[in-house]
């Protein structure tokens, strides 16, 4: 019962203040946000960081695999391995794109 007065007044100190902001505050933040990512700088940093991650992440599914190996459930095994058949090399399955 506390956490969900504590979650209440919570909420109506928020609605509170973003109503008295109003909705030019909103426009403002909203345009100063969109600048904020339509930065090339801002941009490059994103997209390095997510070529980053993809590396990692495919560094992470061969030790995990190396490790992991034959203790894998049959349909489990069956499916990795269908998945890294079906994958170009270049494939970016991510969802980001290099702009």
């Amino acid at each position: 019962m506390r956490y969900r007065l504590t979650f209440i007044a919570g909420l109506a100190t928020g609605y509170v203040l973003g109503t008295r902001a109003g909705r030019e505050r909103y426009e403002q933040l909203r345009k100063t946000a969109q600048r904020i990512t339509q930065n090339p700088a801002v941009r490059n940093t994103a997209e390095s960081a997510a070529l980053t991650g993809r590396e990692a992440a495919s560094k992470a599914l061969g030790t995990v695999s190396a490790k992991v190996g034959d203790r894998l459930p049959g349909s489990v095994g069956d499916r990795v391995r269908s998945l890294r058949e079906r994958r170009s090399p270049d494939e970016d399955d991510w969802g980001t794109s290099n702009t």
